[in-house]
């Protein structure tokens, strides 16, 4: 019998569209045989609509006209069950339009990816493919993320993070900045990712055009000193907290000195197209399209000292399913130090396992079934017992009763 395999994605994110990429490139890939695929976007809004047309890339170039034609539904947990229910109700007929086995979250960014998602389809009792609540909170921090790492021996950079009520003083918030860091610096968005609002300054002029934009984005900025010849390293880890491994190493290019939104989604060519339905779409190729060189260019030495870090973090923040870990090499120095993770990467970070001979249909296979996995295992554990004691308690307030 099929798993009826929800696979979410879009959302209330500045990663919304990438998240849209990514999801319908996946689905494509997913064993038709094993799964009952029913997608599921989001809108920005939050609102969840399926429909026959929801897994085709090229109507999202027109969503009002998508949406009129798809069905709005709502989640509600009936018994054991799990059900997508038409929203409106009709007031007669079944309003049930399908059932969900597992939950696959495809999603970026802030309000999805961050575990607000994956926090709501646990509360109806679903299993969800990834990691769970609080490695995708701490992911999607990087202060918090870096805190921790570096209290497990993990190499990061020294960083400091600052807020909407510190940028009311600027003058003095870039005194603090240049009082801990020499330029150059990194000034990033806490909580973003796809390079969204950062910016690299080299004199307090860029400083001051750099926080500005960080702060459109988020209450809370980082500031780090930047790598003056910097290489850039990224690695994939598949598993979880007990098993973990890593994939091939790959070296972006970027067109600048950041790589940037468009060089991550926009500009570029390369690894095979995402499909819908078995036939490939056109437009972008998500994260498989950006420019690298994989094996990344680096001794061995380096990429045993990356893999090997990839998996540490990746089980240090009880991460699950498919990472991305973003690295940067110091080439003056050697030093290799871990920059971010992205807990549900670009396109799966599918194109960093085919060189170790996984294809994307077996990633996903492998993802689906640590969810699976990690469902039942929550089944052996006690999350409420029997109780008595609101046997016999009365409130205080007014002359009902006394306080508790």
């Amino acid at each position: 019998m099929k798993l009826k395999l929800a696979v979410l994605f879009g959302g209330k994110s500045t990663e919304h569209e990438i998240s849209i990429i990514s999801a319908i490139q996946a689905i494509g890939y997913m064993n038709r045989d094993k799964y009952d695929i029913i997608p599921v976007y989001m809108t920005k809004e939050n609102d969840f609509y399926i429909g026959e047309d929801i897994d085709k890339i090229e109507e999202y170039t027109h969503i009002p006209e998508l949406l009129k034609k798809s069905t709005k539904v709502v989640w509600i947990k009936d018994g054991n069950k799990v059900n997508l229910v038409r929203y409106p109700m009709k007031k007669f007929g079944n309003n049930v339009v399908n059932s969900v086995d597992i939950a696959f979250p495809i999603v970026h960014g802030t309000n999805v990816e961050d575990g607000v998602l994956t926090g709501y389809l646990q509360t109806l009792g679903l299993p969800v493919v990834g990691c769970d609540v609080l490695s995708s909170a701490v992911g999607m921090n990087k202060y918090v993320m870096k805190t921790v790492l570096k209290d497990n021996d993990i190499s990061v950079l020294d960083c400091k993070c600052y807020t909407w009520t510190d940028y009311e003083d600027a003058e003095g918030l870039m005194n603090k900045i240049e009082g801990a860091f020499k330029y150059p610096v990194i000034v990033k968005p806490i909580n973003l990712g796809s390079s969204i609002g950062i910016s690299k300054a080299g004199n307090r002029e860029e400083l001051t055009e750099a926080l500005e934009l960080a702060f459109e984005f988020s209450r809370k900025i980082l500031v780090e000193p930047a790598i003056v010849k910097l290489k850039e390293i990224n690695c994939s880890v598949l598993g979880d907290y007990e098993e973990a491994e890593a994939s091939e190493c790959e070296e972006p290019i970027n067109s600048d000195e950041i790589l940037s939104f468009e060089d991550k989604y926009i500009g570029g060519s390369g690894a095979k197209g995402a499909k819908s339905g078995g036939a490939k779409t056109g437009g972008s190729k998500g994260m498989a399209s950006l420019k690298r060189k994989i094996p990344a260019d680096i001794t061995d030495e380096q990429r045993s000292e990356v893999r090997k870090m990839a998996v540490d973090a990746f089980k240090c923040l009880g991460c699950s399913g498919v990472s991305r870990i973003d690295f940067m090499l110091d080439e003056e120095t050697g030093k290799i130090y871990l920059n971010e993770i992205n807990t549900i990467p670009g396109s799966l970070s599918f194109y960093l396992w085919e060189p170790l001979g996984k294809k994307y249909s077996q990633l996903l296979d492998d993802m689906i079934n640590i969810a699976i996995k990690q469902d039942r295992e929550n089944h052996k554990l006690v999350f409420s017992f029997e109780t008595n004691v609101l046997e016999g308690v009365k409130l205080g307030g007014g002359s009902k009763g006394s306080k508790v």
